[in-house]
């Protein structure tokens, strides 16, 4: 069984993997209308897959018998500049839920919670990935400008993420 401390701090990660998803989708909708489809479906799979952490949670709460509280899924921002805008914003973002998994991991070692310290494992590793990548396409998307050649390199590049 959860702590009821644990158990509120997942739930509170559950809401915000949902925002997480919300946030993407809202970027990938950005990049379909400025006519960046790759962009866009690289948005869309990222979305998803924060949609997948959510209910990794969400599963783990209710096998350890616990209740999963969910709350109202905070409205995500949608007005960007530009791709390089959006990605500044993605790699923010994921720097904030790498703390969020790193306080979850803090309070599950201060609740001698082995169970949940060894499901987190598997979020650290994540979070490494996912800023990583986000970093990774940011650092292209300086170097390349606004380049409209080099833009549309990149939006066929990341329209291969959809297709593996």
């Amino acid at each position: 069984m959860l702590s009821k401390a644990i158990q509120d701090a997942i739930n509170n990660q559950i809401n915000k993997e949902l925002f997480s998803s919300y946030l993407y989708l809202a970027m990938s909708t950005y990049f379909a209308e400025s006519n960046f489809s790759g962009f866009a479906s690289w948005m869309k799979v990222q979305s998803t897959e924060e949609y997948a952490h959510a209910m990794k949670f969400y599963g783990y709460v209710i096998e350890r018998n616990g209740h999963v509280e969910l709350e109202t899924i905070e409205k995500p921002h949608a007005k960007f500049k530009s791709p390089a805008d959006v990605f500044k914003q993605v790699v923010e973002h994921e720097e904030k839920v790498t703390a969020m998994i790193n306080k979850l991991y803090e309070l599950a070692i201060k609740e001698k919670d082995y169970p949940t310290q060894i499901m987190l494992e598997w979020f650290i590793t994540e979070q490494l990935e996912e800023e990583k990548s986000a970093g990774d396409i940011l650092e292209q998307l300086k170097m390349v400008g606004d380049s409209p050649v080099s833009l549309i390199m990149m939006d066929r590049q990341l329209a291969a993420r959809a297709s593996k």
